[in-house]
């Protein structure tokens, strides 16, 4: 009997080891998956990114990223439009599966599956901390932290998670960073962690900060070539409302007001604290008394203010790049850069002058391109420069991918790590897009492909018209070849493919239209 005993507790003990060992086993495999990093921007323009050689502006931190990972040159977006691109890139899915198809109408499902809830289930904490902007409370998240829709520059409102509402002190891209640095530290360091941290710089008004105002005052920006584009051709190019000749403001976007009053109306600036607006009156002041004495009207009055946007726009960059620079500095003094993936990537392009405009939302490259990098140390070589084409769809599968999690079959993005991992590899031969919003700058609706050399488009409700662009010898897309003869065997292929990308990503919405025709 006591040999029976004996044996039973034995096997008890041995088991208990084993239990040991296997939760032991579990940790020590847990700290080698990645932790990962994602800086979400807001509008920030590929063209005042200093790696993809822009001479516009030097932005030392982003450019670091591409420097010790990879630089994409061909990153994409599914749909150009705040909310919708961060659907998209938690999601994996574009707009019509995820059901966030624009700002105007959309409010984000957070019921639905995610790769933060897919993260997190693998044993992974998870946090969003700034812009979020899809209507929704945020869920999967172990903490989150976010503005209310587009947020403040200046001493910002946040939403937390007990459901109260938060005003921090300081500069937005400040106290995001500083929160995120906040929740790093306090973070269970068992575990791996993915961190998105979201920010509203360079989302208008272009506000900077004020140890930023005034940095490029010295500069005189050239002219995009395109910048008096007459749209010829271009149905749905000429009833756009994104110029900045006629649509942007003198008071809201370019800070010059009739008197005090006017200003203090702006939300932005009301905000701000006796010392914050000293500096800011100070600055821009004088900007507006000077502008007055000179009585600018016709093309020296539009020259003005781009000029003006591209200080401003520039100048609020600047704390986006600085802020990045803090969260790299973050990981080197915490011994954490060997063992994080950060991402940077803007959530769609922007435009600075080109065509005459400022903002996003057409299919056109500068809104319809992104930029994005990725540093993956042990895995990507750095120096890395791709020309796949990739997408923000892809964010969500390349994380479970480098997370060792299951890619779920009904995400419609493709894991980016075997392009980086083996050259024999080939990516996409075309990319889908989609944008849907039919209000805000008169924008129509409209979806598209475009391949390595051209990019068929079909406009619809606003106006109602088809676009072909050879982007080899038209790399600005300023001649429509739709209906040309010389093209007409190019059309066909393209508008092969365009049915072939509908069908393969089940966009409803376009079988339905091109069905009509």
């Amino acid at each position: 009997m006591n040999v029976i005993i004996n044996s039973v507790i034995l096997v008890a003990i041995c088991c208990g080891l084993t239990s040991n060992l296997s939760a032991q086993d579990k940790a020590d495999s847990s700290k080698k998956r990645p932790n990962i990093i994602i800086i979400v921007s807001d509008d920030h323009a590929y063209q005042a990114i200093s790696a993809y050689g822009n001479k516009l502006m030097q932005t030392p931190n982003i450019d670091r990223i591409a420097k010790e990972g990879v630089l994409f040159t061909k990153g994409y977006v599914t749909n150009s439009i705040c909310g919708p691109s961060r659907a998209v890139i938690l999601t994996g899915k574009y707009s019509h599966k995820n059901g966030f198809k624009d700002n105007e109408n959309s409010s984000f499902d957070g019921s639905q599956d995610s790769f933060i809830k897919q993260l997190k289930a693998s044993g992974y904490q998870t946090a969003w901390i700034g812009k979020w902007h899809l209507e929704t409370k945020p869920q999967g998240f172990d903490f989150w932290q976010i503005l209310p829709g587009q947020g403040q520059y200046y001493n910002p409102d946040f939403y937390m998670m007990d459901g109260t509402k938060k005003q921090s002190d300081g500069y937005v891209s400040d106290v995001i960073e500083g929160v995120s640095e906040n929740w790093l530290d306090n973070r269970d360091q068992d575990k791996p962690f993915c961190l998105v941290i979201g920010h509203k710089a360079t989302h208008r008004t272009w506000i900077p900060d004020g140890q930023d105002m005034g940095k490029f005052d010295p500069v005189t920006f050239p002219l995009p070539a395109n910048f008096y584009d007459e749209y010829k051709n271009r149905e749905a190019a000429k009833v756009q409302d994104m110029s900045i000749s006629k649509t942007m403001r003198m008071g809201y976007d370019l800070k010059v007001f009739d008197d005090v009053n006017e200003a203090n109306k702006e939300g932005n600036i009301a905000r701000m604290n006796q010392e914050q607006r000293q500096k800011f009156d100070a600055y821009y002041d004088p900007i507006a008394v000077d502008l007055k004495k000179r009585n600018l009207s016709g093309k020296e009055l539009i020259e003005w203010k781009y000029q003006r946007y591209m200080r401003d726009y520039l100048s609020t960059a600047v704390s986006l790049d600085r802020n990045i620079g803090r969260t790299l500095d973050y990981l080197d003094k915490n011994d954490l850069t060997k063992n994080t993936i950060v991402i940077y990537l803007s959530d769609q392009g922007f435009y600075l002058g080109e065509h005459g405009w400022f903002d996003k939302r057409f299919i056109y490259e500068e809104s319809f391109r992104t930029p994005m990098m990725m540093r993956y140390p042990g895995v990507i070589k750095p120096g890395t420069v791709s020309s796949d084409f990739v997408m923000n769809l892809d964010i969500a599968p390349t994380m479970l991918d480098a997370a060792g999690v299951v890619i779920p079959k009904d995400e419609q993005g493709q894991s980016m790590l075997p392009l980086l991992k083996d050259k024999k590899v080939k990516g996409r031969e075309a990319m889908y897009y989609h944008y849907y919003e039919n209000g805000e700058h008169s924008v129509s609706p409209h979806f598209g492909i475009r391949t390595k050399r051209y990019k068929l488009v079909r406009f619809y409700k606003r106006v109602s018209s088809w676009e072909l662009y050879d982007l080899q010898k038209d790399p600005n897309e300023m001649n429509n070849m739709y209906g040309h003869k010389s093209y007409k065997k190019i059309t066909e292929a393209m508008d092969i493919q365009l049915h072939k990308l509908i069908d393969q990503y089940d966009d409803q919405d376009a079988k339905n239209i091109l069905m009509k025709e």
